[in-house]
């Protein structure tokens, strides 16, 4: 029974990966529909809220109090995540390309060693030290296409730049979350955190219809909210938290690494994209410093 629960959370831990490796071929997928970026995040949200709304609204409610005494953990985790995220995720893949969107992503596990050290929420060890300064190396292979005048002269892509506010995002968040340990359902969490996210994320919207960039209605625009909605927002986190109670969160950390695995395929295979040399480097980079950041230790 235990490896039959095991493999059970180990196929879900696969489909999570994919479901999420796939948001970010599904957000390039919506640059050549022209959706408005902020407006899919903004979408996205609003009818994950009103799924979401008939298993958690009682409850949220019966826990006002837990509520506001996090209310700025709270704020800045909905802003972070719900906000800010997804929105420069899917405006930084109108410039660059999806293979350099998830190898950088790919890189928020060290990045959070790198934040949790400097603000001394954990101690990072000397593998760890060195894993993120690999990794980060690893990154900027990728923006500058192992190129230095390109940094020199300042001539980096707009999309890779903003890619790298995305990790700060997400990491803060990350960081926050495991820190302030909120006791509220991880559903329950979810749903207020979207409450907040979505707020703050209206007047952005708003600015973004009256630039005239309105959503338009047709068959790729709905399969593209539902896929963000479905899959990769309710149906991947219900596949985290389920595997995670069966097998753990650490050991169900490390299947995050598979996703530049298949965001990479599905950006060759889907979209066309070329491996390029600096894409092999960097990746390698990235890698080892990952392997190097799991390393608690000294041997």
């Amino acid at each position: 029974m235990q490896h039959q629960n095991q493999f059970k959370a180990y196929v879900m831990l696969i489909l999570c990966t994919a479901f999420w490796s796939g948001n970010f071929i599904v957000g390039k997928v919506a640059t050549f529909f022209e959706i408005p970026p902020i407006t899919l995040n903004f979408y996205r949200w609003v009818f994950a809220w009103i799924l979401l709304a008939p298993f958690t609204i009682k409850e949220a409610l019966n826990h006002l109090g837990i509520i506001k005494n996090n209310m700025i953990a709270i704020m800045i985790m909905a802003f972070t995540s719900i906000s800010v995220f997804n929105s420069v995720v899917y405006y930084a893949l109108n410039y660059t390309q999806a293979l350099n969107g998830v190898l950088m992503i790919s890189t928020i596990p060290v990045l959070i060693i790198c934040l949790g050290s400097i603000f001394k929420t954990e101690k990072a060890s000397m593998y760890q030290i060195v894993g993120v300064t690999t990794s980060l190396l690893g990154v900027m292979i990728i923006i500058t296409k192992m190129d230095l005048q390109r940094l020199i002269h300042l001539q980096l892509n707009k999309g890779d730049l903003w890619m790298l506010v995305a990790m700060l995002s997400w990491a803060i968040y990350s960081i926050i979350i495991k820190e302030k340990k909120i006791n509220l359902r991880p559903f329950v969490l979810l749903e207020v955190l979207i409450t907040f996210g979505v707020i703050f994320l209206l007047p952005f919207y708003v600015w973004e219809l009256m630039s005239g960039k309105h959503l338009p209605i047709n068959m790729p625009v709905l399969l593209t909210i539902a896929y963000v909605v479905l899959f990769a927002g309710i149906g991947a986190y219900i596949l985290w938290n389920g595997a995670v109670m069966i097998i753990g969160a650490n050991r169900a950390g490390t299947f995050l690494h598979l996703m530049p695995v298949f965001s990479s395929i599905m950006a060759i295979t889907l979209l066309g994209e070329t491996f390029a040399m600096f894409h092999i480097v960097g990746a390698l980079f990235i890698i080892s410093g990952i392997i190097l950041s799991s390393k608690k230790k000294l041997s």
